[in-house]
């Protein structure tokens, strides 16, 4: 029996809304967000978002209620079963990651440590 392919990441409704209303502002045609993650931070990793006008060869696609999201291909050992969410609070507006693969973040909040996803989880999105 096959196994289900399982989504690197899910969009919460205000995510999916928020960059849904980011990218209907711009005026440009584009294939979505890029998500990613990138050395630095004291923590160790940050993670990434950028317009992209083009799908890479290697990025996965997540879709939900229109918007699009592509994770770059060699942030997904990273980003495997994490959840992107919007937030608002009196001081700040900002995405905002549940990640399993987290294992500390720096006081401020701006960089994260994050171990790869393990070997099952990869298994599963090969599928």
């Amino acid at each position: 029996m096959p196994r289900t392919r399982i989504a690197v990441m899910k969009l919460t409704e205000r995510a999916a809304g928020r960059v849904r209303e980011l990218i209907d502002n711009t005026g440009k045609p584009l294939a979505g967000v890029r998500v990613g993650v990138k050395k630095g931070g004291c923590a160790g990793m940050e993670y990434t978002m950028e317009w992209t006008t083009d799908r890479k060869p290697f990025d996965e696609l997540v879709e939900h209620d229109g918007a699009r999201v592509l994770i770059d291909a060699k942030a997904v050992i990273y980003l495997l079963g994490s959840e992107m969410d919007y937030k608002t609070d009196k001081l700040a507006s900002q995405f905002v990651f549940t990640n399993p693969n987290q294992t500390g973040a720096c006081g401020c909040g701006e960089s994260v440590n994050l171990a790869p996803a393990s070997g099952d989880k990869l298994e599963a999105l090969r599928d």
